[in-house]
């Protein structure tokens, strides 16, 4: 079966066909180094690490170029408001990223390049454009003239005549003067030096390259002028992705990326998570647990002391009792694999604690080798070298991942087998042994092990000191919690309380549904 996947300049769900046989060139854009990443960007980077994982494990070559962008109007504003320079800013947040980033156990790029060190490339192609007009210099900036590109439009499949004016995108207010532009849809391609800013000099006098030309240049010169895969967020398709195209293929009259592939948005209430709303939670707070539920009331990441000034003192009023408890990396992870790339997941407590216990159900199965091998015969001191999947249960998996990185329907192969390793787990603590073979367990064992590792789910070392054998498994407490239920209904109220005190003091959080049902986490 091929790997099909969605092509958003198509619009249509294809075979992957990559340029050269067995190799993949891919680039994502990155981020805008001011701040510290939240939960939308943790969403984009972990999908996108997935899908090198899977086509590496497909046997692909995959070479993968991340970008920064390490001079835009957002950082020089947060160098002003903290004292200091652009490049101490980036140069901060860039390390806050990688810090980040590695918790969620993305891989790293093969390679980050910088606008700032890209400046050389950005001038060419600039004046590649300039020669086969397509680009205009005007009062010291140089625009792209849109109204050339007879194809612009064909990424988001907008009409020109739609486009609103400031597509240039980056500036917080328009300070580019109307008349500078033959067009209202013209985008800045260079931007002439403003005073006490950064500025690089040109033929065209010194200043510093717009966004969009960025990430042009970089792939050039990283990759090549066509590649097999140009990904990011859904809210790059326009002006970013749209003025990509028209800059690269105006340039060289190929095509920029045979497939281009979007991830939807987190959203909060219905409303995207972005910083601009205040209703984001960084990575670092989701992971330490400071944050509120109510996401409309955590404060911005500045007044956190996340944007270089102090925190307030006292503490955010997410402290205390409103705190929520701390979310385990790989349970963000799942958070965000547990829906298609291309559904917006909606950010929410209940959300998060099914991932929690979705995460210790994995986690129960995953550690299964390092907690029952010895009982079972198996070679321990060569545990991470055992071998022998599931070949049934690869093709279903290998299924799943083929139609357009269908990460639920995969995870329903990993949750089936951790959950018969829970159980028999559960058998082996309790009974001292089991009915299954230690060969079909081993396999069973191995075969998760294998497959959840593709996905980037891996348990942490800290994990095996966190799990005591012999504490509540999964199918332990569904047990208490439906016992519970059934004291519930009989109307045995103290005996539900008792129930519900008992888990809480084994470290097990009940939250009551609307619908009558009960999800769980632990602390």
């Amino acid at each position: 079966m091929p790997l099909t996947l969605y092509n958003s300049l198509t619009r249509r769900e294809s075979p992957f066909e990559p340029l050269e046989p067995g190799k993949v060139r891919m680039y994502c854009c990155g981020v805008t180094v001011y701040d510290y990443c939240h939960v939308g960007h943790a969403r984009a980077y972990i999908v996108w690490d997935m899908v090198r994982r899977y086509l590496m494990w497909r046997g692909y070559d995959v070479r993968y170029v991340q970008n920064f962008t390490d001079i835009d109007d957002k950082i020089l504003n947060r160098a002003r408001e903290t004292n200091s320079t652009m490049e101490a800013v980036a140069e901060r947040f860039i390390d806050e990223y990688f810090a980040d980033m590695d918790k969620l156990n993305i891989l790293r790029a093969d390679e980050y390049p910088r606008a700032t060190h890209t400046i050389d490339g950005i001038k060419r192609l600039i004046h590649e454009l300039e020669n086969k007009g397509y680009a205009y210099a005007s009062g010291g900036d140089v625009y792209y003239n849109v109204r050339q590109f007879a194809d612009y439009g064909k990424l988001s499949g907008r009409k020109l005549e739609e486009m609103q004016a400031g597509a240039s995108g980056r500036l917080e207010t328009e300070e580019i003067e109307s008349q500078k532009k033959q067009d209202s849809s013209d985008f800045a391609l260079w931007k002439s030096a403003k005073p006490g800013e950064p500025a690089w000099d040109s033929s065209w006098g010194k200043g510093r390259p717009g966004w969009h030309i960025e990430c042009s240049a970089m792939v050039r010169d990283c990759l090549g002028e066509t590649i097999d895969i140009h990904c990011g967020g859904s809210d790059l398709t326009f002006p970013h992705h749209e003025n990509e195209i028209a800059q690269s293929e105006a340039a060289t009259g190929k095509s920029l990326a045979n497939y281009w592939m979007h991830n939807a948005f987190v959203t909060v209430n219905g409303k995207k998570m972005s910083k601009s709303l205040h209703n984001f939670i960084t990575i670092r707070d989701l992971l330490e647990g400071n944050w509120s539920g109510d996401l409309e009331s955590n404060p911005p990441a500045a007044q956190r002391g996340h944007g270089g000034t102090a925190p307030t003192q006292g503490g955010s009023k997410n402290e205390g009792s409103e705190k929520s408890k701390a979310v385990e990396p790989m349970a963000v992870r799942l958070f965000v694999l547990m829906a298609q790339y291309r559904s917006q997941i909606d950010f929410t407590e209940e959300a998060i604690a099914s991932a929690r216990n979705g995460w210790h159900t994995l986690k129960e199965g995953l550690l299964f080798g390092s907690q029952h091998g010895s009982k079972l015969g198996w070679d321990v001191e060569k545990i991470d070298k055992l071998t022998g999947e599931d070949n049934t249960l690869v093709q279903q998996f290998q299924a799943a991942m083929d139609n357009d990185f269908n990460t639920p329907g995969a995870l329903t192969v990993l949750f089936e087998l951790a959950k018969e390793l829970g159980k028999e787990g559960n058998v082996l603590v309790h009974q001292g042994k089991t009915e299954t073979s230690p060969e079909l367990l081993q396999k069973k064992w191995v075969t998760l092990v294998s497959l959840a590792g593709v996905l980037g789910l891996e348990v942490q070392p800290e994990s095996d000191s966190n799990d005591a054998v012999d504490g509540l498994s999964d199918g332990e407490i569904e047990e208490m919690i439906q016992q519970r239920k059934d004291a519930r209904k009989a109307r045995n109220f103290a005996e539900g309380d008792r129930i519900r005190n008992e888990l809480k003091d084994r470290g097990i959080t009940l939250i009551d549904q609307k619908d009558g049902t009960t999800i769980w986490h632990r602390s």
